[in-house]
Parts: structure tokens; sequence; C-alpha cells
């Protein structure tokens, strides 16, 4: 069996009430936000697909704390021609509970491409990279990581296929995009990493 590292963990508050997502294999399923805010004060809006039979045990409202643990998932979209990558959690269990916010993630896989290394205008180093996480039946999910300062110096000599595992936080960011009606403001998806391990360097 192949093996797969994939953990998420979220508590946080319930933006609004889970709607109809989709339909796959005869099971129905949800798509909700949950608001998990940082020790910053910023807040990460973070969303969440889930079975619709997780939610038979519990009534949540708008407003409500949940415990979400599940997988960071990845989604190829095409429309009109152009391709989308849609990052999301696929939730596993949902529990209603009160306490700390949590975001945990667990990752590990090798990266798919060459790192990007750079420098912020106040000189801070930043790493961008992006992992095949290995999911069950031979998919992987493409996951984009953040890494800062020495890990980011570490993992910006690392090559594709270079196997690195991350402990971090699944944050979204909000940017402007120019498009052909203007500016546009959209929301990113992305895995900061805490701390990152190089676990297996490709051989070939």
């Amino acid at each position: 069996m192949e093996h797969i590292t994939n953990e998420i963990i979220l508590r946080g508050s319930l933006l609004e009430l889970p709607q109809f997502s989709h339909e796959n294999h005869g099971k129905r399923f949800c798509r909700f936000y949950l608001e998990v805010p940082r020790l910053s004060g910023a807040v990460d809006t973070l969303p969440v697909i889930a079975e619709e039979e997780l939610f038979g045990q519990i009534d949540p409202t708008a407003g409500q704390m949940l415990t979400v643990t599940g997988q960071v998932r990845s989604h190829n979209q095409r429309n009109d021609g152009v391709r989308k990558l849609l990052i999301f959690v696929f939730a596993s269990s949902i529990v209603v509970e009160d306490g700390e916010p949590l975001n945990q993630v667990i990752l590990e896989g090798p990266l798919c491409r060459e790192p990007t290394f750079r420098l912020t205008p106040l000189g801070r180093e930043i790493c961008d990279a992006m992992l095949a996480v290995p999911r069950a039946f031979r998919r992987a999910d493409y996951l984009p990581c953040i890494l800062w300062g020495r890990i980011a110096q570490e993992v910006s000599h690392c090559h594709t296929r270079d196997v690195i595992c991350i402990h971090g936080r699944l944050q979204s960011r909000i940017y402007t995009k120019l498009t052909e009606d203007g500016p546009e403001e959209r929301t990113a998806y992305e895995i900061s990493a805490l701390t990152a391990e190089i676990i297996e360097e490709d051989l070939y």
C-alpha cells in the first residue's frame, strides 16, 4: 500500500450553513467555509467539502464552533478552456465543540516542480514549492506551499522529485488579478510551513 501523509485538523467558526456541492457515486456532498483566527489576529476563511451524512448527527448553525479533521485536496477545474487549481479540505469527521482555534497540517510528497526562492521588499526569505501528495488509487493532490527563513533556504536547494515533509497551516490570501474586465479580487489557498524536512533526495 502506498505511503500517504496528508492530515489536517481545523477548529473555527462556521461562516454560513452548508450548501449542496455535488453528487458522486450516489453520495451527496456539501460545501461550507470555516473561519479560523491566527495568533496575529488575521482570519483564514477555508473551504471544506464533506459528505452530507456527516451532518446527520449534528445540527450546525452559523457562527458555531466546529472541529474538522480530514485531508487537504486539490481539483483541476476547467472554465472556458482555462485551468484553475482548486484547494479545499475534504472532511472525514466534523464535531461541534468549543475550544481554542486549531489549524494544523502535515503533508509529505515529492516536489512536482522546481522551488522558487525570492526576497520580500523587507528582505525576508521565501520559497514557493508545489508538493504532489499521494492519494489512494495512485492519484495525487498538488498543493502549493510557502516556506520562510532558514527552511526556505534549505528547500530552495531541492529539485523536482525530492520528497519533503511539511508541518504547518492552511491559509487564505486575498490578491488582485488584472483581467480583461479590469482588476478582480481573488482568494488563494496555500500551506504555510512551520517546519520542513527533506525525507529523500531523488537519485535519478
